[in-house]
């Protein structure tokens, strides 16, 4: 009986290694999501730090034009996953970076429903915190951080939007969106989202690629329905303003401090 008792003991211990291993498992992790069908690659951060005791805020991040693919890793190198590795201790949050294939633009239903679905999953698996969902994107990802934001605006916490807009601009390869005559569609974009949702808007105001004036009339739109957006623009940056704007250590402390809940709190 007492040879029986280490094997029994070694037993018990091969068997609950696995799940400790897996509840574990942190940095950027390969993960993929079915859609309607489709499989779509995406990545998510989970913070050395974490455990299932508790809930975790949690950032989507909607990349550019140019890690469009379907590798699953191309959209952790620019933006957001580039500034984790530089300074992860500013980061306590799990960060979901889908990724948007070739020819396709975030504004399209399918890559919305793609990345809403990594989303919901990644929550589910690492503990998510329904109070503290952050919304961020940079260039295509901004126009598509506009996009989510105006569709669902009860359910972001806050916004980060870089050198994103609303009116594409006429360049190969961008998507033709008519607009509405009589309708002005930064107003109009600002009032879906709302006055109470916190938003941080970044932008360079040498910016080739994506003009200026689409964040300062995003800006403009918004402050005109009482908003209280606040918005940083780079003298002489061009088009790259995310390496500083995510860099800026203001930046994550003023993202976590807001809450769903005390927007909702504020407009009863």
């Amino acid at each position: 009986m007492h040879r029986f008792i280490p094997f029994l003991l070694y037993a018990v211990l091969l068997l609950a290694l696995p799940a400790w291993a897996k509840h574990r498992e942190t940095g950027f992790l390969n993960r993929s999501v079915v859609v309607n069908g489709t499989s779509y690659r995406y990545q998510v951060y989970v913070p050395a730090t974490w455990t299932s005791d508790r809930r975790w805020p949690v950032i989507l991040f909607l990349h550019g034009a140019g890690e469009r693919g379907d590798d699953g890793l191309a959209q952790t190198e620019i933006g957001i996953g580039r500034a984790i590795r530089l300074h992860s201790d500013r980061f306590p949050a799990i960060v979901v970076m889908p990724q948007c294939p070739k020819d396709n633009w975030w504004e399209d239903a399918a890559m919305e429903a793609q990345a809403l679905a990594a989303l919901n999953q990644a929550c589910k698996e690492f503990r998510g915190d329904a109070d503290r969902i952050y919304l961020t994107g940079l260039s295509m990802g901004g126009y598509g951080s506009w996009s989510l934001a105006a569709k669902y605006p009860g359910k972001w916490a806050a916004a980060v939007v870089i050198c994103g807009g609303v009116v594409v601009p006429k360049v190969p390869g961008a998507p033709e969106k008519p607009i509405t005559p009589g309708v002005d569609p930064y107003a109009d974009a600002a009032k879906k989202i709302g006055s109470t949702l916190p938003v941080w808007v970044f932008h360079g105001a040498a910016d080739p690629a994506v003009p200026v004036e689409e964040s300062r009339n995003m800006v403009a739109a918004l402050k005109a329905i009482g908003s209280d957006v606040k918005y940083t623009e780079y003298e002489g940056v061009q088009h790259n303003s995310w390496d500083k704007a995510y860099s800026e250590p203001e930046l994550p402390i003023w993202l976590f401090a807001q809450r769903l809940s005390a927007r909702k709190d504020a407009t009863r």
